[in-house]
């Protein structure tokens, strides 16, 4: 029996589903006396290091928790979980932490995306049972813009660079503690996850540790989900967001079994974009938590859901807000969730006035789950001009001319799948909503959609050039070359590809295996 302290925010569905995958049984924390009563406790945890804390004390869990620790008995910390064991957070000044490890936790001061998302190695600083029957050089899934500095060397477990090398997990006796997710680090993670349940494991340091970590490029896999004629979830694609062919919504299949296809052929993150209208369903009958529920429980990668989070009254008259939509999708497995049209029009109230206002979807699901929740994904698409100063607009000389010759173009920012353009801009739009608290840009481009051309490399550089944040290029991929071309023209960090892995025309693993002597992968 395996106990899980669920404080009630983020996804601790899929640590449920790995855990029993490895044929457990879990047991949710609903009181004190069942986190002091544990064999074997796993605290999962999502958000704000502030949020995490105040909600432990006011469910009372605090102290029952430290009592739980002092005994002696195996608990597993993981993210926020992790951060929690230590003395305090420059996320959340003035709030105290457990106070187990010595050490505090800050964020990254780097060159480079924050934050830390994807997939990246660990140097094992001393031995464990936990990475039994590891080579040493496997990748796991990181998702944070803090880490822990711990004071005592004697507690950190591994080590993982990124600008420099930081604690990415602790050991202290049978508390462990892992930045990393290993719930959503595939394969490598059940096994780690496995080790720590069953503890009968050799206590080794893997053979095979890297001198330095390298984060690794990530390929997703999108799937576009929207109810047929006929009323069934499918999978499709567009070819510039038109959905039909010969008057009928493409299909390419169910969206739970690719989902788990595109798993089992090595992708890194899996992102549902429902594009169905579904104004009209209570929230607990969406088509697409069910959709969550099922893929999770044999999907162990990050799963990222787009489309319908906003604020909406369903047809019985009852209103929810983005917040709780969100809330829905994180509790059935979500990981991140993406906002699209609301983004732009969210943005252009923020334009207006110069304010944040709090009550935005973006600036409250960043607050309660994190700014590594939150994507934002943008349909842009290319308006030419004769000059920069025929438009308002930012602008980039163009290497691809306009219909008329132009080598200038803005990139407008489109609502409705595409289907009606606004006055902002995608690098505009992109620096706002990094202001507001997002996360990650999905940048799409309607020019490139279903086109097999490759990846607009001169939206992506404009974008990327202008956040801080992670960038996944979308749109255009037609064959292994493309995603080399962006990740050698460009510095986003993932890429993100539909209808060519939906109809096997170019497999993941091709791609992986095209790109592992030109950059960073997981293979």
């Amino acid at each position: 029996m395996i106990t899980l302290l669920d404080y009630g925010a983020g996804n601790v569905r899929s640590v449920i589903n790995a855990i029993e995958k490895l044929g457990e049984t879990v047991r949710v924390a609903a009181s004190d006396r069942d986190i002091v009563d544990a064999e074997k406790l796993v605290f999962p945890g999502v958000g704000s290091f502030g949020s995490m804390m105040t909600i432990l004390h006011e469910k009372r869990f605090v102290e029952p928790l430290l009592t739980y620790l002092g005994s002696g008995r195996p608990f597993l910390g993981i993210c926020v979980g992790m951060q929690a064991l230590f003395e305090g957070s420059e996320e959340s000044p003035g709030i105290k932490g457990l106070g187990v490890l010595p050490g505090r936790v800050q964020r990254f001061t780097v060159d480079l995306s924050v934050p830390h998302i994807g997939w990246n190695g660990i140097r094992v600083q001393q031995p464990t049972h936990l990475f039994d029957g590891l080579d040493g050089d496997e990748k796991l899934y990181f998702v944070h813009s803090y880490h822990a500095v711990a004071d005592d060397p004697l507690t950190v477990l591994t080590l993982t660079d990124y600008g420099y090398p930081f604690v990415s997990a602790v050991q202290k006796g049978n508390i462990l503690g892992t930045q990393f997710h290993p719930e959503k680090s595939g394969a490598t993670g059940l096994k780690l996850l496995e080790n720590f349940i069953r503890e009968e494991r050799r206590i080794s340091i893997p053979g095979k540790c890297p001198e330095q970590t390298r984060l690794a490029k990530r390929i997703i896999a999108c799937l576009d989900v929207r109810a047929n004629d006929q009323g069934d979830l499918v999978v499709t694609k567009g070819d510039q967001y038109d959905v039909r062919e010969s008057g009928d919504v493409r299909n390419l299949g169910k969206p739970v079994e690719l989902a788990g296809r595109y798993f089992e052929e090595g992708a890194d993150e899996v992102t549902f974009l429902n594009i169905t209208g579904f104004r009209d369903f209570p929230l607990a009958d969406m088509p697409m938590i069910q959709v969550l529920k099922e893929t999770s429980k044999n999907v162990f990668v990050p799963l990222t859901i787009g489309g319908g989070i906003r604020d909406f009254t369903d047809k019985n008259g009852r209103s929810y807000t983005a917040l709780e939509v969100a809330d829905e999708y994180f509790r059935s497995g979500a990981d991140k969730i993406s906002i699209g049209s609301d983004a732009v029009l969210i943005v252009e109230e923020y334009l207006k006035s110069g304010k944040k206002s709090g009550k935005s979807a973006i600036e409250q699901i960043s607050f309660v789950y994190g700014n590594q929740a939150v994507v934002i994904s943008i349909d842009p698409r290319r308006a030419y001009v004769e000059s920069p100063d025929a438009t308002s607009q930012p602008t980039v000389k163009t290497d691809i001319p306009g219909p008329n010759g132009e080598r200038y173009c803005w990139f407008q920012c489109t609502i409705k799948g595409g289907r009606e353009g606004r006055d902002v801009d995608a690098v505009t739009l992109a620096r706002s909503c990094e202001e507001l608290g997002a996360g990650e840009i999905l940048l799409n481009c309607i020019d490139r959609d279903g086109t097999n051309q490759g990846f607009d490399i001169e939206l992506i550089n404009a974008v990327k050039t202008a956040v801080t944040i992670p960038v996944i290029a979308s749109s255009g991929a037609g064959c292994e070359a493309h995603f080399a071309e962006v990740f050698q023209k460009t510095d986003a960090e993932s890429a993100l590809a539909a209808g060519i892995f939906h109809r096997r025309e170019v497999p993941i693993m091709a791609v992986k295996n095209y790109l592992k002597d030109k950059v960073e992968v997981r293979l």
